[in-house]
């Protein structure tokens, strides 16, 4: 059973503060986004320098920006810095993202994401890669010593988390709820894995969390401050099978008996790791999370 914290910050020096508190009430693994603050594997490269026993990871890193070897790269510098700490979290972002903000094509993003593991997961294991295919090629191996470099795919559709369970680690989830979990993700991802000849993957689960005698107040505050979640396809899709209405619906929320229960209804669904993404009442709900521990 795995907990640990997600945080971002607008400095560095406020990330690593973050990852430090996180190491000292003993979460075993801090994770940070790449949306549109500080880059993500740069930064985390200074927590790992200032911050020992704590796995880091991404969750996640959008792949249409950076070719899969820039990324195998920096992940695998950031590897050697943490000795072996850094799990690579990985996820498509969105049409909205890619097309409009960056002019970029999201045609087929499921060929997108096979053509890019088809590179990055040799390098991300020290191998050479000799891929050629219709939007990406890796002909090239890397020479940074470095432990294997696990990678998680963002999978929440039927042929993404096929792809995740066949050629990577396993998922991270967000906005997911436990009932997707144990019905969906879970089953799909380990039969992938297992049609592989994989090891069972790594199922990480996040979602918003806030203990409170205040319930009502709390989801209001969810409800308004993850509101884009909502709207995405990907995570409409996925709130869809939960039967929520949006974001502050799936949010863990309530005294510290429901917050407990909550966060131990994922386990029991099958995820191997749960990652708390505190709002409102950090400090108390950090507290009740870590007394899992």
């Amino acid at each position: 059973m795995g907990l640990g914290i997600f945080a971002e910050n607008k400095t560095v020096d406020g990330l690593v503060a973050s990852a430090r508190d996180a190491a000292e009430r003993g979460f075993g693994s801090f994770w940070t986004p790449q949306i549109f603050g500080l880059d993500a594997i740069t930064a985390l490269s200074i927590v790992a320098s200032e911050v020992p026993d704590i796995e880091l990871g991404t969750a996640v890193i959008p792949t249409y920006p950076r070719h899969p070897m820039t990324l195998a790269a920096q992940a695998l510098t950031l590897q050697q810095i943490s000795g072996g700490r850094f799990t690579l979290g990985i996820g498509l972002s969105h049409q909205i993202v890619i097309e409009a903000m960056l002019g970029m094509s999201y045609d087929k993003p499921v060929r997108h994401l096979r053509e890019y593991l088809s590179i990055l997961m040799p390098l991300a294991h020290g191998e050479g890669s000799d891929f050629a295919g219709e939007t990406l090629t890796g002909k090239l191996a890397l020479d940074i010593p470095a432990e294997p470099l696990p990678v998680l795919v963002a999978a929440l559709g039927a042929q993404m988390l096929r792809v995740a369970g066949t050629r990577t680690e396993g998922t991270v989830t967000w906005m997911t709820g436990p009932d997707t979990v144990e019905n969906h993700v879970g089953p799909a991802l380990r039969e992938a894995a297992d049609a592989a000849g994989r090891p069972a993957p790594r199922i990480v689960s996040a979602l918003p969390v806030c203990v409170t005698d205040d319930e009502a107040a709390a989801r209001e505050f969810a409800g308004n401050a993850f509101a884009i979640y909502g709207h995405l396809p990907s995570y409409r899709a996925m709130l869809d099978r939960e039967g929520a209405a949006g974001p502050a619906d799936v949010a863990i929320v309530g005294d510290e008996k429901t917050v407990l229960a909550g966060i131990q209804r994922f386990f029991d669904a099958g995820a191997t790791d749960f990652v708390a993404v505190p709002f409102s009442n950090q400090e108390a709900t950090l507290d009740v999370v870590a007394s899992l521990l």
